[in-house]
């Protein structure tokens, strides 16, 4: 029964985040997809920290997903906010345990300069560490309502 209950949750968030992305959103919606099946099927890292990137990082399209190397990486997104400004993060999922030291999240940004290309620019320090913070979060909630399911 869980076997099926978990693909119906990948098909319904596969449905769900095909939009998600923004640019090319079809191409980073079928990532995205494609890295919620593979989920299922037994990967290499932590579940929770897994899906909780993924959950997390959904308002960025991703240009990589392995679940079995525990790495994801996102294209650059653009906040409508701040058109002038790009950012661009790297999640390694480093254990198959859920820990906070099994996680280390990258962010780059860059902002336009007065020609309008792109250079890079520093990243408040405490980004990185609000979105690892995030992502563990979010892999406590997914673990508590699956032990509540059970």
């Amino acid at each position: 029964m869980s076997v099926v209950r978990n693909t119906v949750l990948v098909l319904t968030a596969s449905t769900l985040l095909a939009g998600c992305g923004h640019g090319n959103s079809s191409l980073a919606g079928t990532t995205r997809a494609r890295a919620l099946a593979q989920s299922t099927a037994g990967i290499g890292v932590n579940s929770y920290l897994w899906r909780a990137t993924l959950d997390t990082l959904a308002f960025m399209p991703l240009a990589s997903a392995d679940p079995y190397g525990g790495t994801v990486i996102t294209e650059w997104y653009v906040n409508p906010e701040k058109p002038d400004e790009r950012l661009k993060a790297t999640v390694y999922i480093l254990d198959t345990r859920l820990r906070a030291d099994g996680l280390n999240v990258t962010v780059f940004k860059q902002t336009k300069d007065a020609a309008g290309a792109w250079v890079d620019a520093p990243v408040a320090g405490q980004t990185d560490i609000d979105i690892e913070n995030s992502i563990l979060t979010r892999a406590r909630q997914l673990r508590l309502s699956n032990l509540s399911a059970r």
